[in-house]
């Protein structure tokens, strides 16, 4: 493995440290505060930067994401809060969500506050707030290549209604800076059940700030709202007052030959302890599964 700008072989590492976790690894723990007592964590860290939180409780989300100890990931003010304190109706999603690295909308709603066929769905559906069961959550070896695995199975169930599974994997590699998700859904009912994603990732300062860039895919945007100006959406700004949730949609999406497209948000002078570094996240999903994309442009009050 590639880990401190020199190749390693298992024995090399392990010859060198009491626990692999010194360097990197899997953490369970369970926070005991407030709204948030009783939330249990899954710590990853690759040992080559990059570290973030996977939350059992809440769907297998992603809470806070890090790099070299500097925040990728917006939180919301809620904190981490215990998905008890949900509530489904209208806009009280809001209240509950926790921000993060990425919230799952869905599964059979996402988007506002609707009546459909007389049943009143709240902001965004219940996956954010879903508990996962069979959670893993370990690390192996294959030769010199050591591998994290966070796994486990979300279900959106109700009694002669629907019953949605998801399966979900999120794996990184000691030593590299990438976390690769594979989400597979299921219809485990007898009839036909309405399926809603919408995948809501969230990053923050100071990735984004004044001199961030944004490269999407999209041939063609369109703002959501009437009113929203066009121009704007490929950077970010300072805070402002009263500001109001600007979001544009994107289609016509370029691709590899695979199908996969790209964002890319460029810091060019990201915090790092050592120094301001250039820094570059990117997105990447595949379009013959995900084939829309909305890109937010949201900034808290001050």
């Amino acid at each position: 493995m590639q880990l401190y700008n020199r190749t390693w072989t298992r024995r090399e590492l392990e010859a060198r440290v009491g626990r692999l976790e010194q360097v990197g690894g899997i953490r369970r723990f369970t926070l005991n505060e407030g709204r948030e007592a009783g939330v249990e964590q899954i710590q990853v860290r690759t040992g080559a930067g990059l570290a973030y939180m996977v939350s059992p409780q809440r769907g297998l989300d992603i809470s806070i994401a890090e790099f070299g100890g500097v925040p990728l990931s917006w939180q919301s003010p809620n904190g981490d809060v215990h998905p008890a304190y949900y509530d489904d109706r209208g806009l009280a999603w809001l209240r509950t969500a926790a921000g993060g690295l990425l919230m799952t909308c869905g599964f059979t709603q996402a988007g506002a506050p609707s009546i459909d066929e007389g049943q009143e769905l709240g902001l965004h559906g219940r996956a954010h707030h879903l508990a996962a069961r069979q959670v893993v959550a370990a690390g192996s070896w294959d030769g010199d290549e050591y591998t994290m695995l966070v796994q486990g199975i979300v279900e959106e169930t109700v009694i002669f209604g629907e019953f949605v599974r998801l399966t979900r994997r999120i794996r990184s590699a000691l030593g590299s800076n990438r976390i690769a998700m594979t989400d597979r859904f299921e219809n485990l009912g007898f009839a036909p059940a309405p399926l809603m994603l919408l995948y809501h990732f969230n990053f923050g300062f100071p990735l984004l700030d004044e001199g961030t860039t944004i490269a999407f895919p999209s041939r063609q945007v369109t703002p959501r709202d009437e009113g929203t100006p066009l121009e704007g959406y490929q950077g970010w700004q300072l805070p402002e007052p009263g500001h109001q949730e600007r979001v544009y949609l994107h289609s016509d999406l370029q691709t590899d030959s695979a199908g996969w497209a790209a964002a890319r948000i460029h810091n060019p002078a990201f915090p790092l302890p050592g120094g301001p570094t250039p820094l570059t996240v990117q997105l990447r999903w595949n379009t013959a599964t995900l084939p829309g994309l909305a890109g937010p442009r949201r900034v808290d009050h001050l």
